[in-house]
C-alpha cells in the first residue's frame, strides 16, 4: 500500500499564567471614562475581545512590538471584569451597549486607529457594522460570522479598509494558499477520493475552524465530495491528550488538523497535517496585518478588503 504524508507543525510558547485566568491579570475597578490619546507617533491599535485568550495574546503582541495599545476594548455582555492589565497597560472593558459611543470617541482621539477583533461568532458581524459606521478600519480574525456580509459592509463604507481572515498564522495561511493553488491548477485531480477531517481545538472554541473550511473548499474543487458538517471536532480534553496527542500544557490553546484522503481502491493515502501549540503565531501575524494595513491605507487605492494571502504575496511579514 502506497502512503504519502505531508505535514508541518508550528509551535508557539504557552501563555503566561495568572491567578484566576491563565492568560491575564484582572483588575476589577469601575470608573468614569475619559478617552485620552497616547503616543501620536505610534500606530494605535484597539484590541476587542479581551479578556478572551486570543485577544489578550494579541494585545500583548501589540505592546511587545512597540505599538500604541488603546486602553479601551469591547468585551462580551456577560464579562465580569471591568479592567485588565496588558503588559503594564490598563485596558478598560466596555460592553456592547456602549459600543457606538466608545468607537466614536476613540476615533476622534486616535488618528489612524485600527481595530482588531477577536470576539465571538455572534458579535463578529455587529462589530464589523459598528466599525464601518464609525469609519474605522480593522483586522478581524473572529470566525463563525458572515464574511460576505462583512465585505459588503466594508465596500459600502467610505474610507474603511479591512483584513478579514479566519487564520492569522502566516505559515498556516501559506499552506492554505498552496492548497488553493493545487485546486486551481489541477481541478478534479482527487475525484473519487474519500476524505476524513479531524480538528482539535480548546474546548471553548464554539465553531468549526475557518482554516478547515478553507482547506475543504479547495479539496471540493479537487473533486472530493465532503461537507463542513462532516468534520470531526474534538473538544474533549481526555481525547485530545490520548488520541490526538496534544501536550497537556497546550490543551487551553491549540489547533491540530489532519486531512486524510484515501483513493477509491484503498491503495493510496494522502495526509495533510498542521499542528499549532499556543496562540502566539496568530497574535504576531495579526500585528503584521495591522502594520501592513496601515501602509495600504496611507498608500490609497480602490481595494478596501484584503486577506492574509494578499499580505503574504507582498513578502513584508516579519
Amino acid at each position: 500500500m502506497s502512503t504519502t504524508q505531508l505535514g508541518f507543525a508550528v509551535t508557539s510558547s504557552p501563555l503566561a499564567r495568572g491567578e484566576n485566568r491563565p492568560w491575564l491579570r484582572g483588575v476589577c475597578r469601575s470608573r468614569t471614562r475619559t478617552v485620552v490619546a497616547m503616543n501620536a507617533d505610534k500606530q494605535a491599535v484597539m484590541v476587542n475581545g479581551v479578556p478572551g485568550r486570543m485577544a489578550h495574546e494579541t494585545a500583548c503582541a501589540v505592546v511587545r512590538r512597540g505599538l500604541d495599545l488603546v486602553p479601551y476594548a469591547l468585551t462580551g455582555p456577560q464579562e465580569a471584569e471591568k479592567e485588565i492589565d496588558v503588559n503594564g497597560v490598563k485596558v478598560e472593558l466596555i460592553k456592547p451597549d456602549g459600543r457606538a459611543e466608545l468607537l466614536s470617541e476613540v476615533k476622534s482621539k486616535y488618528p489612524g486607529l485600527i481595530c482588531v477583533d477577536y470576539t465571538h461568532p455572534s458579535a463578529a458581524n455587529p462589530n464589523v457594522k459598528a466599525y464601518c459606521n464609525a469609519g474605522l478600519s480593522f483586522v478581524i480574525g473572529t470566525t463563525g460570522g458572515d464574511e460576505e456580509q462583512m465585505r459588503r459592509d466594508v465596500d459600502s463604507a467610505d474610507g474603511v479598509f479591512a483584513v478579514i481572515a479566519p487564520n492569522m498564522g502566516k505559515q498556516i495561511v501559506a499552506f492554505q494558499a498552496m492548497m488553493n493553488l493545487f485546486a486551481t491548477e489541477f481541478p478534479d485531480a482527487l475525484t473519487g477520493y474519500e476524505l476524513k477531517v479531524v480538528e482539535s481545538h480548546q474546548k471553548t472554541k464554539a465553531d468549526t475552524s475557518g482554516t478547515a473550511k478553507a482547506i475543504i473548499a479547495s479539496l471540493n474543487q479537487l473533486g472530493v465530495d465532503f461537507s463542513v458538517d462532516q468534520v470531526e471536532k474534538v473538544r474533549n480534553e481526555e481525547e485530545q491528550l490520548n488520541r490526538v496527542g496534544v501536550p497537556e500544557e497546550n490543551l487551553k490553546g491549540h489547533a491540530y488538523h489532519t486531512y486524510t484522503l484515501t483513493s477509491p481502491d484503498g491503495t493510496v493515502t494522502l495526509e495533510f497535517k498542521h499542528n499549532v501549540r499556543g496562540r502566539r503565531v496568530y497574535a504576531e501575524g495579526t500585528v503584521d496585518a495591522v502594520q501592513w494595513l496601515a501602509k495600504m491605507i496611507a498608500k490609497g487605492g480602490d481595494k478596501q478588503v484584503f486577506n492574509m494571502i494578499d499580505i503574504l504575496k507582498t513578502g513584508t511579514m516579519r
